[in-house]
């Protein structure tokens, strides 16, 4: 689906379209602020396949990003002042990369945080990841759709809950989840189908008292994301048949609370190929960021960053609904 399609499909399934609605609150354009993390999506390649997956990643895919990209948001961000990575992929413990990356970022003192899916850390050869986190005091965000291995299995496919609850306590032997450790291991949750999810602070109660009573495991804490409509979610929610009432539920729970907090708003998205986004799920859609030109970090400045109209269309609903959701969490109260 292109993208010009994805997003006229996105808008013939609300009643007032995304930037229609912020322009109704006198919020167009919606400009970003200083930006302060650096999300880089190391490739597509991933050991699962997941249901819900906005950037349609697999076993399959070959895209990855190179070390030159790589070496460039070193740069761009040192340049524009930014000291806090987000490593997200597919895996992103796949690209051969992976180790050098980190380690090269935390000499320089700056915060990573990677993102994993936990059976990952259970593949041949990749042994040795969580100890390179611990290590690196590197802040790990694992994806871990429920507590009950039905529901996990459902979206991520026959045994991956067991290798999931493995991975938790390959991160728990090395200090993960102990307040104590200052190594951090937040869990995200989403729905498994075309729904809202919960309060994230009572899910998160929940969770911690299921996963200690019934396996021993601890986190840090928990954060909730809207699956968005996007990639494989989109697909799904057209052959159910489910988009028209699942984007109306996005629309009709609007929190103009969480725009002044939109992940959008302060992150630099850099795809596998340089190619620069808003966010993860512009991505998704190839919705490229409106800097003019060529919108790739190798063939651009960093002062043309700045003070930018972000790219929006329908799928921001998804971000916005609710206590809105992006890769820290909710963002309202």
């Amino acid at each position: 689906m292109t993208v010009h399609n994805a997003l006229e499909l996105l808008d013939r399934s609300v009643e007032v379209p995304f930037n229609k609605r912020l322009a109704r609150d006198g919020a167009m354009p919606l400009i970003t602020l200083k930006p302060t993390v650096m999300q880089l999506n190391l490739g597509y390649r991933c050991n699962q396949e997941c249901a819900h997956c906005h950037i349609e990643a697999g076993p399959d895919r070959t895209e990855e990003m190179t070390w030159d990209v790589m070496e460039r948001t070193l740069e761009f961000a040192d340049e524009l002042g930014i000291t806090e990575f987000d490593l997200t992929g597919g895996a992103p413990e796949l690209n051969p990369n992976f180790r050098k990356l980190v380690t090269a970022i935390r000499s320089r003192d700056w915060d990573v945080i990677t993102r994993t899916n936990l059976t990952i850390l259970s593949e041949p050869g990749l042994e040795d990841i969580p100890q390179l986190l611990a290590d690196n005091e590197v802040r790990v965000v694992a994806s871990l759709p429920h507590y009950s291995r039905g529901l996990t299995d459902r979206v991520r496919g026959k045994g991956v809950f067991e290798l999931s609850i493995e991975g938790i306590r390959k991160l728990n032997e090395l200090g993960y989840g102990d307040p104590d450790s200052g190594l951090e291991l937040t869990l995200v949750y989403n729905p498994a189908g075309a729904i809202l999810p919960g309060c994230q602070d009572a899910l998160e109660a929940d969770f911690r008292t299921q996963l200690a009573r019934s396996y021993g495991l601890k986190f840090t804490s928990l954060i909730a994301l809207t699956n968005n409509p996007t990639g494989r979610f989109l697909e799904f929610l057209k052959r159910s048949g489910n988009l028209d009432q699942y984007m109306c539920r996005l629309e009709q729970n609007f929190n103009p609370a969480t725009v002044p907090n939109l992940m959008c708003l302060t992150t630099i998205s850099v795809g596998w190929d340089g190619t620069l986004y808003d966010c993860d799920f512009n991505q998704a859609l190839r919705l490229r960021m409106n800097v003019g030109g060529d919108a790739n970090i190798l063939r651009i400045r960093p002062d043309d960053l700045l003070d930018r109209a972000v790219c929006l269309g329908s799928h921001c609903y998804g971000c916005t609904a609710g206590q809105g959701s992006s890769c820290g969490g909710a963002v309202a109260e």
